[in-house]
């Protein structure tokens, strides 16, 4: 955009009302040059350091006094020099938040209003102000309404990508970003704890009782973690199938063996209620592993979780195991 208005200018120093003075002239070839260096200096800098200071919002606000600087010095208030205007509005409704374009349209049409009532009568000025006023709001209005759609449809892209869209609880891959966190976090000095959950007999569930009834029971599990696990201790996921997780930051093993302990008598409490009205009792076997304690990284710790996990189901089930230091992975059952 930047570039495309220098190179617009100097056309006009060549031609135009620009190129009527020497003024004109020298002007337009100044502000060129300083459109393309603004270009070079935003193609080579971050943009987030660029927005952090506000640099796109001065790059529309100093497109918008350019112009008007232009047709006050070219003494061109004509529809051609006005619809200059537009260029840095347009710009701010596709890239800036909504502040930021109602911000550039008021500078815009002030700016316009100070150049028309200096170069031409009042009536001219508040009519030719009117037209192009009404022009600049109407399009800051639809690319601000615009912007605002695009941003729900993103965010609601974004809680779809990250939740699973049975349980409501996070996917894997938002686990484990979290997970990776953590473990990076030198602020936890009493580590990080994983808890797996998994349902007993789960298929024995959807062969006698239906698939629908199998989704309601992590849909009640996932439930029941929720009731006992705060959200702002912990972040729960589902890691797929009828395996669940807790991820304790800042959480020692004998606190996420505890923890676990209540998710185990919470589920054991809390029976599902089938569509019939009976009542199903359901079962969860639970491993708990720590870091430093049991692993260091991401796929270690998974690992010592997955080992306690299945030593719980190997030990009759229903019950919680902690990983032992230096315990190996056994091959999950087929």
């Amino acid at each position: 955009m930047l570039l495309v208005c220098a190179v617009t200018l100097l056309v006009f120093s060549l031609f135009g009302p620009n190129a009527v003075t020497t003024g004109g002239v020298v002007a337009s070839w100044l502000c060129a040059a300083l459109l393309a260096v603004l270009a070079l200096v935003y193609r080579l800098t971050d943009p987030v350091r660029i927005d952090a200071r506000g640099g796109f919002v001065l790059t529309a606000v100093l497109g918008v006094l350019l112009t008007c600087g232009m047709n006050w010095l070219t003494r061109d208030p004509s529809a051609a020099g006005q619809a200059f205007l537009a260029f840095p509005v347009l710009w701010a409704g596709v890239h800036l938040r909504r502040d930021a374009v109602w911000l550039v349209t008021a500078v815009a049409i002030g700016g316009d209003a100070v150049v028309l009532f200096q170069l031409q009568p009042a009536g001219h000025a508040i009519s030719d102000l009117s037209f192009f006023g009404a022009v600049l709001v109407v399009m800051a209005t639809m690319l601000a309404r615009a912007g605002d759609t695009q941003a729900r449809l993103v965010a609601q892209l974004q809680q779809q990508a990250a939740t699973d869209s049975l349980t409501g609880l996070v996917n894997r891959r938002v686990l484990d970003e979290a997970l990776d966190a953590a473990l990076a976090t030198p602020a936890a000095p009493r580590g990080t704890s994983l808890v797996l959950v998994d349902v007993d007999s789960f298929k024995a569930i959807n062969d006698e009782h239906g698939h629908p009834v199998g989704d309601e029971a992590l849909v009640h599990i996932a439930a029941v973690l929720r009731s006992v696990v705060r959200a702002g201790d912990a972040v729960l996921s589902r890691m797929g199938g009828d395996e669940l997780a807790v991820l304790l930051p800042d959480c020692p093993a004998d606190a996420a063996a505890a923890r676990a302990g209540e998710v185990l008598d919470a589920v054991r409490a809390t029976p599902l209620t089938l569509p019939d009205g009976t009542l199903l009792a359901i079962s969860v076997s639970l491993g708990v592993a720590h870091a430093p304690t049991h692993a260091t990284g991401l796929e270690q710790l998974y690992a010592a979780a997955d080992t306690a996990l299945y030593a719980a189901k190997r030990a009759g089930r229903g019950r919680v195991e902690v990983a032992r230091v230096g315990a190996t992975t056994p091959v999950r059952p087929g």
